[in-house]
């Protein structure tokens, strides 16, 4: 094997590496906690790893295994109520971010190319400030007596007094999610071809029908990339609701903290994360693969 061969093999293991170490591993450990049972120890479970050679030891080790956690999942409602409020929340804000996400992408593909770099410039500058500040900042303007209050209230408005309530987290989720929202479907539009536009407009299509048949269709893969990188991680968050949602707000990120930190049952929120993970991998796949089959069958 030559040298160029042997690094383009290097390179191409490189990343399956990363993802071995990185990604499996770490999987495997949270898979098997999940089949342990809690304990009052450091750390908080038992069985620990074996790692001798010794054959009872091994056999000792995969009895002390179990789906305690797991019964404990179908029995407790709690789990499957956070679980539906962070759905019906991820939802709610990826819906709200496609609304307010696809135009500022559109306006910014529409937009002189000039000006282009400084609108893309305007959109990744919260990145360039700490996530915590920038949720701390929402406390602020929407605590009672905040800034947004005090701005109803010189127009002679009721205040609004949104801290610690399900719109204060959907506002906060919109505001941290955006760019994210934003970027994959503009740089989708910002490589579309203007004969395009120019050949609809001249079989006569007016704005809405070039926008449902044209600018709709090639965007769809930049909508569904956005859609997955804000639905996936809001389904899991825990730092917004728990700054501006207050206690009141049920999502599975504030109940895996809870298990994790207050209640040291690690096999439970273990299960949980497994669960989590499942629910969102599987239905993700299955679209991934069906959309795959569709592309296939148009071939």
């Amino acid at each position: 094997m030559n040298r160029a061969a042997a690094a383009s093999r290097v390179a191409t293991m490189l990343p399956w590496a990363w993802l071995l170490v990185f990604v499996a591993a770490p999987l495997v450990v949270v898979a098997k906690i999940s089949l342990s049972e809690s304990a009052v120890a450091q750390p908080p479970y038992r069985p620990r790893w074996s790692w001798t050679l010794d054959p009872a030891a091994w056999q000792a080790f995969a009895d002390g295994l179990g789906l305690d956690s797991y019964r404990a999942l179908l029995a407790d409602d709690l789990y499957w109520r956070s679980a539906l409020a962070s759905l019906a929340i991820a939802s709610a804000a990826t819906a709200i971010l496609v609304l307010v996400g696809y135009p500022v992408a559109l306006a910014m593909a529409r937009a002189p190319k000039r000006l282009r770099p400084v609108l893309l410039a305007i959109v990744i500058l919260p990145f360039w400030t700490s996530f915590l500040i920038r949720v701390y900042a929402w406390i602020a303007i929407l605590r009672p007596a905040g800034l947004l209050d005090a701005a109803l209230g010189l127009f002679g408005l009721p205040p609004l007094e949104l801290l610690n309530s399900t719109p204060a987290v959907l506002i906060g989720i919109v505001y941290a999610y955006l760019p994210f929202m934003v970027l994959p479907i503009y740089a989708v539009l910002e490589r579309r071809d203007p004969a395009l536009l120019e050949a609809a407009a001249d079989l006569g299509a007016g704005t809405v029908a070039t926008f449902r048949t044209v600018t709709l269709p090639l965007s769809r893969p930049g909508l569904a990339s956005g859609v997955l990188l804000c639905f996936v991680p809001i389904f899991g968050e825990f730092v917004i609701p728990d700054l501006l949602g207050g206690s009141d707000t049920l999502m599975l990120g504030r109940t895996l903290w809870s298990e994790f930190f207050g209640n040291r049952d690690w096999p439970l929120a273990s299960a949980v994360a497994i669960v989590m993970l499942l629910a969102l991998a599987l239905p993700l796949a299955w679209l991934r693969e069906s959309g795959l089959r569709r592309g296939d069958a148009r071939r």
